[in-house]
Parts: C-alpha cells; sequence; structure tokens
C-alpha cells in the first residue's frame, strides 16, 4: 500500500483536529468548590424580547443556566430541557435560556427568529433572554460570573447549576443530556436546600 505525503499529511491534520474537537465534546461534570462570593440574582438583563428584567425574580429557586443554539448539532436537548423544566418547575426549579452565536456562527437569528423557532419546534416555554457572548473577553457580565470558578462554556448547551441563593454550584458539559442522573442527582440536591 503506497501512501503518499499529501495523504500522509491530511490524515495526521484529521488527527489533530479530532484530538482538538475532543475537548469541546467532552462530558465532564464540575463542581463549584464555593470560593466565589457574587451572587447570580445580583444580575440585570433583557428578555428575548427585549424587556429589562432582575435576575433577583429567581432568587430561593433553583436554575439551570444553558447557552443555546438552533443550528447546533445538539439543539434536539430543547426538548429535554423544556421537560425538565416542565417536570420540577413546580417545586422551584427554572431553566434560563441564552441564545448565542459563540460557536461557528449557530444561532445567528434575530430575537423574533430564535423565539419562533424555539415554540414552534421545541416548544419552549422557560425563560429566554437576548441573544448574549458567553465566552472570551467580551462575554457577558452574567457568563464572566458563571464562568468565574467552573470555565467558559465549552460549545452550546453548557449547563450550569445556580443554587436557590444564586451561586454557581456545578457545569455540565454539552454532551450532558437533560435527563442525565448526574445532572438530576444535583438538580435534586439543590432543590432540597432549605
Amino acid at each position: 500500500m503506497k501512501i503518499t505525503i499529501t495523504t500522509l499529511v491530511i490524515l495526521v491534520s484529521l488527527l489533530l483536529v479530532g484530538l482538538r474537537m475532543r475537548g469541546f465534546f467532552s462530558a465532564h461534570i464540575n463542581y463549584a468548590s464555593g470560593e466565589i462570593s457574587n451572587s447570580l440574582y445580583d444580575l440585570k438583563t433583557k428578555t428575548l424580547a427585549g424587556e429589562p428584567v432582575d435576575l433577583g425574580m429567581y432568587r430561593g429557586q433553583v436554575a439551570l443556566v444553558v447557552n443555546t443554539a438552533s443550528k447546533c448539532g445538539l439543539t434536539g436537548q430543547y426538548a429535554g430541557i423544556e421537560a425538565l423544566y416542565k417536570e420540577l418547575s413546580n417545586k422551584g426549579f427554572v431553566v434560563l435560556g441564552f441564545p448565542a452565536n459563540d460557536f461557528l456562527k449557530q444561532e445567528p437569528g434575530t430575537a423574533e427568529e430564535i423565539a419562533q423557532f424555539c415554540t414552534e419546534n421545541y416548544g419552549v416555554s422557560f425563560p429566554m433572554f437576548a441573544k448574549t457572548k458567553v465566552k472570551g473577553e467580551q462575554c457577558s457580565e452574567i457568563y464572566r460570573l458563571l464562568a468565574a470558578e467552573l470555565g467558559e462554556p465549552s460549545w452550546n448547551f453548557t449547563k450550569y447549576l445556580v443554587a436557590k441563593d444564586g451561586h454557581v454550584v456545578a457545569r455540565f458539559d454539552p454532551q450532558i443530556k437533560p435527563d442525565h442522573p448526574q445532572l438530576r442527582t444535583a438538580v435534586e440536591r439543590e432543590l432540597a436546600v432549605e
């Protein structure tokens, strides 16, 4: 079997790209040490419709904060996230969705297009907020706080678990689906805290 230099270079390049992408799609769960003292519920933002909102309105609830995208291979997670929200919302659980276009421009839509997509395709009823930057120097204050101890989102549908007092307690990488046993256990544990 004869392999040309060009073929060998292409194969090595593909291998290196694959190894790098593996980190983006990892299935890690990280728990906070509690060293960061700021509260998500002290911050303000805007709804998807552009109305100002004080996240303090969610104080006392357990929140799952998710950076979403409509044109991602993980977009189907909207269904599981909505199901989790519907199941646990009457127990003090809320999902806070933040559309983001940071990863391969997979959320290019306007606020109206995002709202329509989420409603028509997944029946999303959990709160959705204005499209925001979730990584890099220009990331929003919200994502700066979320990433302070546990790191920036590695891809769309990275999930941050926030305690009733607004402190970030865990980060779930994109491949951790909403029905993953460890995610469910962490949510239920936080809901049980008085």
